[in-house]
């Protein structure tokens, strides 16, 4: 969340910001209510040195007639320190909660606007097929090749789940393997992450466990909930922590499973493995000071177009407009795969994204650092971008490889996990 002193002492412009991002927040409200919460603890402080000063009048006083009054003066200031700070905590958590809902600052070079207004800024090193043919589906593909079983996952879990089968179950191991490997290579830290977080670790981190429009599933009667994405448990990793400057930045890559609700995802565009319940991830995650979060956050888009162009997988690179950034994003990028059997000629579909999030998250984690010779501490900058979504990854690889004949070739940077170059439809 942002600094409460930030946000009172450059009202206008975090107003601006929340306009810009297209969220409602009432900035006036808040400055108002933090006005009289100072006010109620400057009264709660002033009440108690008063009560404390007549508290040191009752020993020395003459007789049993004057302690007594300094007694009964000192329980009816304790009574109403303790009423002005119980007015104080209300409006505290009060501020608190118009505090939590206001976004991050946005960077001055993201577009201003909602989805349709995002900037393309470049395309991947492998280009659109063109095909002699009509494109299948990855659903029509993986029926000939027998690699998704979403009638059985229904079966078990309810729609929207699945089960991996054949050589779908060798491309997703694959892709986890491709995409571990290629990371600590690069100075990044591979972890497996918990499948659960606290409700506590998912506010730092920025998600809504509760109300409608959450995303999360929470285990009843519990603190506990199902993480949509390593950023969470990499998150809270650090949670309470303080490290020096020279061990920053942290770079972690987290192998995780990822639960989601998708609430109102339904459409021809969500259909089979592009917005499902459950899937595997592999996620970039950097704590950072405030002077390397900018170039880190370049990196991991550096690394996701890496990544792809390793898997022949044709893609374009996205600046997410301000509107469509959530609320901890400071500046993301998405990559964009093209996908032939989406709608009726092909259509983009996202694979992956990277964020900065400045303090943002931080903040609320806890999470600072100290400089050598300084008094105090600050607060990290986490950043987090998805290296590899293995389900998403699968349908960009299957649509754009397939041939005419219904076979479809396996990149070749995944060839030694797959154990074959080609799956053919009479394997």
């Amino acid at each position: 969340m942002l600094d409460r002193k930030y946000i009172i002492q450059n009202a206008e412009a975090v107003a601006k910001n929340c306009k810009r991002r297209g969220v409602d927040c009432d900035i006036e409200r808040l400055v108002a209510l933090e006005e009289q919460r100072l006010a109620k603890l400057q009264l709660a402080q002033d009440l108690n040195r008063q009560a404390n000063e007549v508290s040191k009048k009752i020993g020395p006083a003459k007789d049993a007639e004057e302690r007594q009054q300094w007694i009964e003066k000192g329980r009816e200031l304790r009574e109403q320190k303790d009423a002005a700070q119980r007015e104080h905590d209300e409006l505290d958590t009060e501020v608190a909660e118009l505090q939590t809902v206001i976004p991050n600052l946005t960077h001055p070079d993201a577009p201003t606007g909602g989805e349709e207004d995002a900037n393309e800024l470049s395309f991947g090193k492998t280009a659109k097929p063109k095909f002699s043919f009509k494109a299948l589906d990855h659903l029509e593909l993986s029926e000939k090749h027998d690699l998704l079983d979403f009638e059985s996952g229904a079966r078990v879990a309810g729609a929207g789940f699945y089960f991996l089968r054949n050589a779908a179950v060798r491309i997703d191991l694959a892709l986890q393997q491709f995409a571990i490997s290629f990371l600590s290579d690069r100075g990044f830290t591979p972890v497996t992450t918990p499948d659960l977080a606290l409700t506590s670790v998912l506010h730092g981190t920025g998600f809504n466990p509760r109300g409608p429009e959450t995303q999360i599933y929470s285990i009843e009667n519990t603190e506990l909930n199902l993480v949509a994405t390593a950023e969470i448990p990499l998150g809270g990793m650090m949670s309470g922590q303080t490290v020096n400057v020279e061990e920053l930045p942290l770079r972690l890559c987290g192998l995780s499973h990822c639960f989601r609700t998708e609430a109102g995802a339904a459409g021809k565009a969500s259909k089979g493995l592009y917005r499902v319940h459950q899937f595997t991830k592999v996620e970039m995650f950097a704590f950072a000071a405030p002077d390397q979060s900018d170039a880190i956050h370049e990196e991991m888009r550096e690394l996701e177009c890496e990544l792809f162009d390793s898997l022949e997988v044709p893609y374009r690179v996205i600046d997410t407009a301000s509107g469509d950034l959530g609320g901890p994003a400071y500046r993301k990028y998405d990559l964009e795969a093209w996908m032939p059997g989406r709608g009726e000629a092909g259509e983009w579909g996202e694979v992956t994204s990277t964020s900065n999030c400045t303090d943002y998250q931080a903040r609320r984690l806890n999470v600072r650092f100290k400089r050598p010779g300084q008094k105090g501490t600050e607060f990290v900058h986490t950043l987090n971008g998805t290296a590899i979504a293995t389900g998403r990854a699968m349908i960009a690889i299957l649509e754009n490889h397939q041939q005419a004949d219904g076979s479809i070739n396996i990149p070749k940077i995944l060839r030694p996990w797959v154990g074959k170059d080609v799956l053919s439809t009479e394997d």
